[in-house]
This record gives structure tokens, sequence and C-alpha cells, in this order.
């Protein structure tokens, strides 16, 4: 299962939804701050879970004007994956392949200075990232504390790779200096 579909069949899990309302769940959590889900593929996830029948749905008439909303709720299996699911992936860390991995495996074809200049950047990068992270979760006050966790793990891992950066910046300068 992916991380979006685990998303969203986690939303589900909570009530049952039509594909907008989870879009709306979606952005009043931040979301998208920690997990890779496009507003365009929750209809597609929605019947990739129903077609696994993890959800079903229902088309509900709206009074008045409007079209049919279609509410999706999860079924006992999908309640059953997502409970193994969950225990999954808090019990094993996943593999995380950043592409600035490869850069420092290939930073030989590149000037020293070049590299450091790249790195610079990334970290004023990082350093961006982290000041919106901190403004985001400091916006969201009176949430539960699993999205606190969320924003506390974004935090720290964004200030320790700012950390690892420097040190690499730090580490290439006193090179520098013995040369």
């Amino acid at each position: 299962m992916t991380n979006a579909e685990l998303a969203i069949l986690g939303l589900i899990s909570e009530a049952p939804h039509h594909g907008y309302e989870i879009e709306q769940v979606i952005e009043a959590r931040g979301m998208r701050e920690w997990t890779a889900i496009g507003f365009s593929s929750i209809y597609y996830l929605l019947k990739k879970l129903e077609k696994a029948n993890l959800v079903e749905s229902e088309v509900i008439p709206t009074q008045g004007r409007g079209k049919a909303r279609r509410i999706y709720q999860i079924t006992p299996e999908g309640r059953e994956v997502l409970r193994e699911t969950m225990l999954d992936v808090l019990s094993h860390p996943q593999k995380n392949f950043p592409a600035i991995l490869l850069g420092i495996a290939n930073m030989s074809f590149v000037s020293v200075e070049q590299v450091k200049n790249s790195l610079r950047t990334y970290r004023d990068d990082v350093a961006e990232r982290l000041a919106y992270i901190k403004t985001k979760a400091d916006t969201k006050k009176n949430r539960p504390k699993q999205i606190r966790y969320l924003f506390d793990y974004s935090l720290f891992m964004l200030d320790a790779e700012i950390k690892w950066v420097e040190m690499m910046i730090e580490d290439m300068e006193a090179e520098d200096d013995e040369s």
C-alpha cells in the first residue's frame, strides 16, 4: 500500500467522506507538509481502495441543487489492513533515498568550490522550509497530538539536515585550509 493510499484510508477510517471532504481535511490538517498526496489523485485512490475492497461507497443525493455525492466508508477488511499496516510502518523504518545522496556520490565531477556553494544553497533552502513548517506548526493550535508529532518530526529532521550539511561544508573548508 502506498503512503497516499494509507493516508486516504486513514481519513476514511475516522468518518465516511466524499472526495472533496477528504481534500478539505488534507488542507485543514496540513497533510501535504508530510505526505505526498495530490488533489487530482484523491478520486483515483478512492477507486483503487474500493476495488481492493478496503472501502465501499454509496451515492447520496443532495438536498436542493447540486449533484449527488459518492460517500466512502471503510470496510471491515479495510480496517484490518489499516491496523496491520499502521503497526508495520510504526515498527520498521522505511528506506529513504533523497537526491542529495546522488549528488554527494558524484561530487567529484565538479569543483570543491561548486560543491560548497551548492551545499550552501541547499542548506538555505532547507532553512526556508524549516521556517515555513514552524509557521504552519504554530498555526495548528488545538490539534490532535498525532498532528503535533507529525510537525515535530519534520522540524527535527529538517534541523538535523541543516546541521549535517553545515558539517560537510565545514569539513571541506578544513581540508582546503590544510592544502
